[in-house]
């Protein structure tokens, strides 16, 4: 049975990642990226798509092509650039998947074992300060590959995140209800419609990354 790790990280505003600063300035979410290594040569060129047409900066060229309101951009990384994917790209772990947004990363990848890990995370604090383990995952898992989707709690509020925990800790979620919204509003020392539009709100979050649809 494979020891490797499937490991999700972010890295709050990497600013030495062009796809990150792109997402920032341009206000806008990429999530659908491709990368290629040259042969012979030590460097890669990345393309990714956003639903913007501007001219940014020279560390990003485009738009390359247009997919009508979509764009594809492009960039270069060489051998003295120290975004999270050229670090990566260091212990031969490509990027499985990543996602930027207003300039905070989120990045999937997969490494051979914890010793492997380890080192990578220890460069990642190293390189970027903003950097957080989400989840890290071993086989077996249920499920086709395409099945299995990243889902960023970080997206909740501290105030959302609280009162999802305490309805599930609570046993709201089963069925027959251990507690309703009122018992679990007063634990938490807010109103019922309170509790109900945080609920509600952390939900649709969560269930926007679970269907892959924008929350």
């Amino acid at each position: 049975m494979s020891s490797g790790i499937r490991a999700t990280v972010t890295i709050d505003s990497p600013e030495a990642c062009p796809i990150a600063r792109f997402s920032r300035e341009t206000g806008t979410t990429i999530d659908q990226v491709s990368t290629s290594v040259a042969c012979g040569t030590k460097g890669s060129t990345t393309e990714f798509l956003a639903d913007v047409d501007v001219e940014f900066d020279d560390a990003v060229t485009g738009p390359v092509f247009s997919y009508g309101t979509t764009n594809l951009y492009r960039c270069s990384h060489g051998e003295d650039s120290h975004c999270p994917c050229e670090c990566l790209g260091a212990y031969d772990c490509p990027v499985h998947r990543y996602r930027a947004t207003d300039g905070d990363v989120t990045l999937v990848f997969h490494a051979d074992g914890f010793d492997q890990l380890q080192a990578i995370m220890d460069e990642f604090r190293e390189r970027f300060p903003g950097v957080d383990v989400r989840s890290l995952l071993q086989p077996p898992l249920s499920g086709a590959p395409e099945e299995r989707v990243f889902v960023n709690r970080g997206k909740l509020t501290d105030r959302q995140y609280e009162v999802l925990e305490t309805a599930y800790e609570m046993g709201y979620f089963e069925r027959p209800k251990r507690a309703n919204a009122t018992e679990i509003a007063e634990t938490l020392g807010i109103s019922q419609s309170t509790f109900t539009e945080h609920l509600g709100a952390a939900q649709r979050k969560l269930l926007g990354d679970v269907l892959e649809a924008d929350a």
